[in-house]
């Protein structure tokens, strides 16, 4: 049986090899193979003319070269082939399709060979990314591609997959807009995907019998099959470009979760089956470790582990013409990996979004100091983290139901929202001794800050309300989904919005959905038509902070020059204003206050004769009220926004 410890090996001893041109390259008269597997004594290149089954109709010996790679030359045009390599390295692996495989067929497991230029739609070379702006301008939207259109009610024909999203004009039951043309109506500037490079848990060829997230990679540079309209071709490559395309052209930028830190599998993972144990991370007894809490952790920090992602990176937003990436447990991977990616990234194209969860799930042994944890962001070039902190201080723990947050009931709870409202950046009236989860700023500047409540993990914000507040009416748990909406989205750093969260997506109370159904995952867009009033109100939160740019500052100098917090404390109140801060309607001052009790306010003001422009679902620039004197009377569980001097 095989030794599957390596405290044995010197991993750092094995060739680095700096060519772009590992896999296989074709041309219609040849093609190129080459795979990095240093400790190979023998490698074999086996052609099939299926995905699956049968048996290889040729299989040629591979030459080994000084840096490590293994080569070989075929003439002849081999499109439409399928192939796998098996490696040797003192008793034979089993076949992968390779590790920097691009195309797959059928649930991954062969290689494809193709011709790249076939993959492009229709005017794909007129396509482009979005103009890239601060990434505080950005408004992000998570979204799952088979939740996006499953269920009945989302009135698309392309159900749970790719194409999906190129449908315009699809209804909710209601007749509301729903699909594309719903998130254009909604104002978001971009749509995160999850995992949607080539997973292994759902079987591709009967897709709608499992259901999977998708942090379960197999495949990292090939595109999951279960989403598109045939799984053995190309077509899975040129249906996520028609996605991205669509969405384009919608004036909507692409965001793709990637899943760095982990693979599906461990022993059997195409990484173990080419060059066992050199691409993770192993305890000090040579185990697999495993921060991941998936079963390994890569060792990012590995020469050729970190030319592997940062290539890979370089490849989906070239490729694919993509907008940013989120790291999946990015506090697994190593500083130095994530700033070279920056590099890189900038290199080809500036301004590409990058930001991700800044903790790792277990104990990991490289030392948290050479981490991308949350507490290192400032270290980090250019790259947000995810602000857990605010999470929680507006609804509540996220992992235990019956705790509360700001929104839901919890006084004295004020200092932890501030600390979101300032994108977790310094600011001197915090006291940050009553922040639970930071006793100090750990972000540099607010583009370092993505503000959350809720995403794809644990509940979903309506839900986690819902059982928070048994005895809450809908109505009630309505105004508490608004005012957290409120929140993220006047909050500095760069927002962000878990699908569905628009019109109180429900779960059903799951907490952990990652391989529920689709009657528990879906996007029941029903719920649009029930909850038109949280839509209407998280559609004009967009495009208030579209419109004003004191909410999406850009220096945390200048959200310490201009915001000032009210020293008028009430329990359950949060209040402050912006001060002489230049806009779009030369207003002098603007005052937020926030009401999450459930009886009325009374804000006094230090001048009278302000003019009310938000209270409770109207927002209206011209003005909805102007208040004589000088008090300020906010509805139970609402925003109330008042400006002076025009």
């Amino acid at each position: 049986m095989r030794d599957w410890t390596f405290n044995h090996i010197d991993f750092s001893i094995y060739p680095y090899y700096r060519g772009d041109d590992l896999g296989v390259l074709y041309s219609p008269e040849e093609i190129l193979v080459k795979l990095w597997t240093p400790a190979a004594k023998e490698v074999e290149f086996r052609l099939y003319e299926k995905s699956s089954g049968g048996s290889p109709f040729r299989i040629e010996k591979m030459a080994a070269t000084p840096n490590g790679v293994w080569q070989i030359r075929l003439d002849g045009d081999f499109k439409g082939r399928y192939f796998t390599f098996r490696v040797n390295d003192g008793e034979w692996l089993n076949e992968t399709p390779g590790v920097d495989t691009k195309a797959v067929g059928s649930n991954g497991k062969r290689g494809l060979i193709y011709d790249p230029q076939e993959t492009n739609p229709e005017g794909w070379e007129h396509d482009q990314p979005l103009e890239p702006k601060n990434p505080v301008d950005a408004v992000l939207y998570e979204l799952h591609v088979r939740d996006f259109s499953i269920a009945p009610s989302s009135g698309m024909k392309q159900k749970g997959k790719y194409l999906a999203f190129t449908e315009t004009g699809t209804k909710t039951p209601r007749q509301l807009a729903s699909g594309i043309d719903h998130l254009k109506e909604l104002g978001i500037t971009h749509v995160h995907l999850l995992p949607v490079y080539d997973f292994f848990t759902v079987d591709e060829n009967y897709p709608y019998l499992k259901y999977n997230w998708g942090y379960d990679p197999l495949n990292y540079n090939a595109p999951e099959g279960s989403y598109a309209t045939n799984p053995d071709n190309i077509s899975r490559i040129k249906e996520l470009k028609q996605l991205v395309q669509a969405l384009h052209a919608a004036g909507i930028g692409v965001v793709m979760d990637v899943v760095y830190n982990h693979t599906g599998y461990t022993r059997r993972s195409w990484f173990n089956q080419t060059v066992p144990g050199y691409y993770y991370r192993q305890n000090k007894n040579g185990k697999f470790a495993n921060a991941s809490g998936c079963g390994n952790e890569i060792a990012s920090e590995r020469a050729m582990v970190r030319r592997y992602i940062i290539n890979s990176l370089k490849y989906w937003a070239s490729e694919f013409h993509l907008d940013g990436f989120r790291f999946d447990l990015m506090g697994i991977m190593d500083i130095q990996t994530m700033n070279e990616i920056r590099w890189h990234l900038d290199e080809l194209r500036p301004g590409i979004l990058l930001y991700g969860e800044g903790w790792a799930a277990d104990y990991s042994p490289m030392d948290e100091r050479y981490r991308a944890v949350k507490h290192h962001v400032v270290n980090l070039n250019g790259i947000a983290c995810f602000n857990d902190d605010m999470r929680d201080a507006i609804k509540g723990n996220n992992f235990d139901e019956k705790s509360r947050g700001f929104v839901n009931g919890r006084t004295l709870n004020e200092e932890a929202v501030k600390f979101g409202v300032v994108a977790a950046c310094y600011h001197p009236s915090i006291v940050y001794g009553y922040v639970e989860s930071s006793k100090h700023a750990w972000a540099k500047e607010p583009w370092q800050c993505v503000n959350y409540v809720s995403c794809h993990d644990n509940f979903t914000l309506y839900d986690k309300l819902r059982m928070s507040c048994p005895d809450a009416t809908v109505e009630e748990l309505k105004k508490m989904q608004k005012l957290a909406g409120a929140l993220i989205l006047t909050s500095q750093g760069i927002p962000f919005l878990h699908a569905g969260s628009e019109f109180c997506r429900s779960k059903k109370g799951n907490h952990n959905s990652y391989k529920s159904p689709d009657s528990i995952n879906q996007i029941d867009w029903n719920l649009k038509d029930e909850h038109v009033d949280v839509f209407n109100y998280y559609k004009k939160l967009i495009e208030l902070r579209k419109k004003i740019g004191v909410f999406r500052m850009q220096s945390a100098d200048e959200i310490r020059k201009y915001l000032n917090f009210s020293q008028n404390y009430q329990p359950g109140v949060l209040a402050y204003s912006f001060l002489n801060c230049q806009n779009e309607f030369n207003w002098k001052t603007i005052q937020l206050i926030f009401n999450a009790k459930k009886e009325p306010a009374i804000m006094e003001l230090d001048e009278h004769d302000w003019h009310v422009i938000a209270r409770e679902d109207e927002i209206c620039y011209d003005g909805i009220d102007c208040l004589i004197d000088r008090k300020a009377i906010v509805p139970p569980t609402s925003m109330m926004i008042l400006v002076k001097g025009y």
